[in-house]
């Protein structure tokens, strides 16, 4: 997470009163405020709620929804133009949050958590850890909207059915699968994400777990042992045992497919838990647990999206008002109900909640996986630089052309650790 923000300063936003007594919802009706979703299960279950948000405020939320790359260029373009066309975007902080916040693309929330707070909405029950993800240089540029990391789905019945036992560690995942294949040939042993700028949320876990950190002494370590080793891997499960087209895969494909009973293991996001048991033919013969550890130890993936304002929005405090109101209390509980990790410590203690988790052993496996996760995990996905989101891109170009066979590891990293060097040596 972002530590730029100082423990003083955040403590001291937390704490903030926790209601204006002249607060009033509908301070702006008749405004209209665009938002650019990701269509990821955040971004689809807040739209289908917005009729609730424009009943009580008053205030017309127009959305635009694209998959996640096509979102992202979609931004790019409008606040490059500087234009006022976005007020509301959803954002990665472990992303692109530097380089946004360097460009000047957020709009700071400080003054607004300050001066403009709904009653009830309670700060301090926020995580703190996902605040703090999410300030940059003091300034506050989003409000978190859950807690999410991959995490390893796989079928209990076909493993039982193949005498197959859960690896105890990362690197007994190549026996496994092979066995899988060997026993339910109509089956891809193991999937997980292919497409390039995608891959890096899901190879970051294994390069973590193979002991590889990305810079040392100022340069890029593709070429490591450690980073190598996790390469390797990950390209032999993904060529001889994922799926065909796996290049493109992402998390739509790979839900999708799963939740068809077509793979044994699926390593995807935990914020996919919906999808993936919606039907409810998963939720009988799926298990779910933290990638194994490797070498390196066991350092699981995990992040959190936020909600943020544009800095170019000439509708700042209504948007605002969307941001706090999708992250309010009553409406992180309605979103829990959807699979949706919560980033409120209170959601816990909700009574519809509680009878959610439940009414499926299966729901109450996936919270615990992912609270694990969260006391262990890291947030580190690709260099930690400010050119984060292009040294995702040359990471998963580096492990797209060892699968793909266009070239040999070394040759691979060494072409990865040319262009990293290159952004590490931009961000000095």
């Amino acid at each position: 997470m972002n530590r730029l923000v100082s423990q003083a300063v955040l403590l001291a936003l937390i704490a903030l009163p926790a209601q204006a007594a002249d607060f009033d919802w509908k301070k702006h009706q008749g405004e209209t405020v665009s938002f650019l979703v990701n269509n990821n299960p955040w971004g689809a279950a807040i739209v289908e709620m917005k009729g609730d948000f424009e009943k009580l405020t008053g205030i017309t939320l127009k959305t635009d929804v694209y998959q996640e790359q096509q979102m992202r260029q979609r931004l790019v373009t409008v606040m490059n133009a500087a234009s006022d066309e976005i007020d509301i975007f959803m954002s990665l902080p472990s992303r692109e949050g530097p380089q946004f916040a360097k460009a000047g693309w957020y709009a700071d929330l400080t003054a607004f958590t300050k001066n403009a707070v709904a009653p009830d909405y309670n700060f301090a029950d926020l995580s703190k850890a996902l605040l703090d993800g999410g300030t940059f240089g003091g300034k506050l540029t989003s409000l978190p909207l859950n807690l999410e990391g991959p995490v390893v789905y796989y079928r209990k019945d076909i493993f039982a059915k193949c005498g197959v036992e859960f690896p105890k560690t990362i690197e007994g995942l190549l026996p496994v699968a092979e066995k899988l294949k060997a026993c339910a040939p109509d089956v891809t042993p193991f999937v997980s994400r292919g497409l390039k700028p995608a891959l890096p949320y899901t190879y970051s876990v294994f390069v973590h777990n193979m002991g590889g950190t990305y810079v040392k002494n100022g340069k890029s370590q593709m070429c490591s042992k450690e980073i190598k080793a996790a390469t390797d891997l990950y390209a032999k499960l993904l060529k001889d045992y994922g799926p065909p087209g796996v290049v493109n895969y992402s998390f739509y494909q790979i839900t999708s497919l799963y939740k068809a009973g077509k793979a044994a293991i699926a390593f995807e996001a935990s914020n996919e838990f919906s999808g993936v048991m919606e039907g409810g033919a998963r939720l009988k013969d799926t298990a779910i647990a933290v990638m194994p550890a490797g070498p390196g130890g066991s350092h699981p993936t995990v992040i959190g999206w936020g909600l943020s304002v544009s800095n170019f929005s000439k509708k700042k405090e209504a948007a605002w008002y969307f941001l706090q109101w999708a992250t309010s209390p009553p409406v992180v509980a309605k979103l829990a109900l959807k699979g949706i990790v919560p980033p409120r410590a209170s959601t816990i203690n909700d009574p519809a909640y509680k009878k959610w988790l439940d009414e499926e052993p299966l729901r109450g496996t996936w919270i615990q996986v992912v609270n694990e996760m969260a006391k262990i995990g890291t947030s580190e996905i690709g260099y930690p630089i400010v050119a984060n989101p292009q040294s995702r891109e040359y990471m998963g170009q580096a492990v797209q052309d060892v699968f793909l066979g266009n070239k040999s590891i070394d040759e691979a990293c060494a072409e990865a650790d040319r262009q990293l060097d290159r952004l590490i040596a931009q961000d000095k």
